[in-house]
Order: structure tokens, then C-alpha cells, then sequence
């Protein structure tokens, strides 16, 4: 672990000057200080622009109240576009936090100058061609280099990812398979998403054939099924575990936890869960915008001229949904999320190799709005307990997903303390 001159663990944040995930991050790491080691944490900001990310720190000084941080937050400038420059910044740096994106285009640079330079990596990615890029390039080198690179720490795909091991670990058995049901909810004055994520729907979606050849480089054996095999459901269908129209989780939540429970299988020879992921998207109303939506989306999504118009114009196509200022705090207050867990397996004693399982959970997490409050949580807190509880970490360091690296830690033991709430129903 490398140490600040001043030989306190020192966290750097890189994120795009004044992107709310960014700006916002700034701020959760502000008022988390003194969950550092030995009470304190040293900081700072990083990105292109110092004028920017001054207003960064003057921000969440004035949010904070806290003046002082104008003095003790440090600013180094560094570009993904020039090496040297994030050299330096992981030169001095414990842990990077990550917030530019889309990942696929600023992504690799911090990750690979990160494993280079000894600094761990975390962050807030939703993009599984990234994410399993990284893990097939720097995965080996980084394990040579005990750096821990740990990708998806925000809400992709942290309350999923966690979220199955809890069911697991609270599951008085063996558990098999769990499904997920993901419901959003907002104040009068609703919501919407950051285009950022938009953005990397689109070039998800247009380089889909891409990340079925990357898969296949990786030549994993198929995870072995214990229990009875878990159906997919429809692309629309009616929900009685969450009373409302739901459709397939597009993000990067089944990826995610398929690597968490391939790694489990494989380093702990513990049974693999099977999951199925799936949000609740309200009544008709919501259903027809959703079809004209997803009409529009698929066919421009297949030409350039069709990416840049999604891309330039994210409130006409999804109805609102996302926008290039993101939402108000006013917004932000009033929005929350819930994921509930509908897990099946045997008890005690049962043969899970035989007969279908007999036993069943539920369980949640449910917490803040997901993208500008959960996700600053999630991602601050696995910083911490990186910072905290190294020897909990797995034994070499690699790229790993939240629920490899986090699954014998206290995360989610903090994420409680902050406002995402796991619990059995």
C-alpha cells in the first residue's frame, strides 16, 4: 500500500470536473474522513481542468460547511490522454476513485496506470465490456503487482452483487437460485439519470457482438446448476413479487454477480447461485412509452447517424428518463430504490443434488436515489473498507468484482451504517 509523505493512507478522486457523480463523491469522502484509518484520511481531486475541479472543492465546502476544506483538499491535474500525468497522480495514491466515463473510452488509461504505479482502482462502471476487459488485460498483472482493481462499486452493481451474497449467507442452507426485482420510486417533481449512462447504453448495445467475442477468450467452463435450472422469464410480464409490469434488468447486474459466483465456485468451491435480474417499470402508461422508447433506441442505435442523435438528444428519446444536467437535489431527496431478493435452495441436511429445493428467502436492500446518493455511498465505502480491512481482501490482488473482493469484509456492515439497508423480510 503506498503512503502520502505525510504517511496517512491517501485516497485520490478522479472524476470529470463538476459530473454530479463526481462532484457528489467529492463530497461523500468529505464527510467519511474520519472512518479512515486511525481516524483520519488525506484526499484530493483530480481531472483536466484545476479551475473546474477548484469548484468541485468549493462546492462541497459550502454543502459540508466546511471552509477548511478549501486548504486541505489537494488538486492535481492529470488527463486521461496523457499518461505521464496519471502516472504521477497513482505515483501518490492508495486507492483511485474513478468517476470518468463512459469506461470504454477513459476507462483503461487509469486502470493500466493505476496496476503500473501500485495504486488500487475502484469504480462506478456499468458497462460489462469494460469490465470484463479489464479483468482478461491487467487481471494477471495486477496480481503480480498486489493492487486490487474492483469495478462496479456504485449502484451497478453493488446492492445486487452484495445483495446475493447476503441472501446466501443468511440462507440456513444451500442456496441455488435468486431473482431479483428492482423498483425505483420519486418525489412530485420525479426524476431522471445522467446522461453518462445513457451514453454507454447506446455503445453497449451497438458493440453487443463485441462483448460475445471478448467472452469467449476468457474459455470458461459452463458453472455447474444445483438445483432446479432457474427459467428466464418473459421480456414483459406482470409481477406478484412486486405487483407491477417488469421487464429484464438491462445493466450490468447479471454480469456482475455470474463473476462474483464463478470466482466463488472456483476459489472457495462453494455452489454457485444462479440468478435472475429483472425491474418493475409502474403501469400502461409507463409500458406504451416504454415501447415507443425501445422502438426508437434499437433502430437508431444501429447506425452513427442514429448513436449521435440518442446521444444529443437523451430527453426527446427517453422520454425524460435521462438528461445532460442530471437530476436536482430537490429530486435526488425525494428518490429511492429498493431491490428485493427472492431466493430458493435446501436446508440443512437436504442434498441440493437431488429433488427440487424445498426451501425459500426474501430479502432487501433498499436505500437512497441510486445514482447521485447510493452510488457515492457504495463507492466511498468500499474505498474504507479497502483503506480498513486489507486483510479480508482476497489473498492476491486482480481484478475482481464488489462481491469477490468484498464477500469476507465488513461492507456490508457499513453500507447499513450510511443508508443502504440490507435485511430479511
Amino acid at each position: 500500500m503506498l503512503r502520502h509523505p505525510s504517511s496517512r493512507p491517501t485516497t485520490w478522486l478522479s472524476s470529470e470536473p463538476l459530473a454530479s457523480p463526481g462532484s457528489l463523491c467529492g463530497e461523500e469522502v468529505a464527510r467519511t474522513v474520519s472512518e479512515g484509518p486511525k481516524g483520519n484520511l488525506k484526499w484530493a481531486v483530480a481531472g483536466r481542468s484545476k479551475q473546474k475541479l477548484e469548484k468541485v472543492v468549493e462546492q462541497a465546502a459550502g454543502v459540508l460547511s466546511k471552509p477548511e476544506l478549501r486548504k486541505e483538499v489537494d488538486i492535481i491535474v492529470a488527463d486521461v490522454g496523457e499518461p505521464d500525468s496519471l502516472a504521477a497522480m497513482c505515483k501518490q495514491a492508495v486507492i483511485v476513485l474513478n468517476c470518468v466515463g463512459p469506461y470504454r473510452f477513459y476507462g483503461e488509461p487509469v486502470v493500466k496506470a493505476c496496476v503500473e504505479n501500485g495504486a488500487h482502482h475502484i469504480d462506478i462502471c456499468g458497462e460489462p465490456q469494460f469490465l470484463e476487459g479489464m479483468q482478461l488485460n491487467y487481471s494477471s498483472q495486477a496480481a503480480d503487482k498486489g493492487v486490487y482493481i474492483i469495478g462496479s462499486c456504485g449502484f451497478d452493481s453493488i446492492p445486487a452483487d452484495m445483495g446475493v451474497l447476503y441472501t446466501r449467507d443468511q440462507f440456513k442452507g444451500t442456496l441455488t437460485a435468486v431473482e431479483s426485482f428492482l423498483t425505483v420510486s420519486s418525489g412530485p417533481d420525479g426524476g431522471c439519470i445522467h446522461d453518462g449512462t445513457w451514453q454507454s447504453a447506446i455503445y453497449g448495445f451497438s458493440d453487443g457482438h463485441k462483448l460475445q467475442s471478448l467472452r469467449r477468450k476468457f474459455n470458461h467452463k459452463p458453472l455447474p446448476t444445483f438445483g432446479s435450472k432457474l427459467k428466464r422469464r418473459g421480456t414483459l410480464f406482470f409481477s406478484n413479487e412486486i405487483q407491477q409490469y417488469t421487464v429484464p434488468f438491462m445493466g450490468s447486474d447479471p454480469s456482475v454477480v455470474k463473476r462474483t459466483q464463478r470466482f466463488v465456485a472456483e476459489e472457495h468451491q462453494a455452489t454457485p447461485v444462479q440468478y435472475g435480474a429483472y425491474a418493475g417499470i409502474g403501469g400502461i402508461g409507463n409500458i406504451i412509452k416504454l415501447m415507443f422508447a425501445g422502438m426508437m433506441f434499437w433502430f437508431l442505435v444501429k447506425f452513427s447517424f442514429g448513436r449521435n442523435l440518442l446521444i444529443k438528444h437523451p430527453e426527446f428519446f427517453s422520454f425524460g428518463l435521462f438528461s445532460k444536467a442530471g437530476p436536482t437535489r430537490k429530486q435526488m431527496e425525494a428518490s429511492s430504490f429498493q431491490f428485493a431478493f427472492y431466493g430458493e435452495g435446501y436446508p440443512d441436511g437436504e442434498d441440493p443434488s437431488h429433488g427440487k429445493p424445498t426451501s425459500k428467502i426474501r430479502t432487501l436492500v433498499q436505500g437512497p436515489e441510486c445514482g447521485y446518493v447510493a452510488t457515492p455511498i457504495a463507492m466511498v465505502q468500499a474505498a474504507l473498507t479497502i483503506l480498513n480491512e486489507s486483510t479480508a481482501l482476497p489473498k492476491k490482488g486482480g481484478v475482481y468484482t464488489p462481491g469477490a473482493a468484498f464477500a469476507k469484509t465488513t461492507l456490508v456492515d457499513r453500507l447499513n451504517k450510511h443508508g443502504i439497508q440490507f435485511s430479511v423480510i
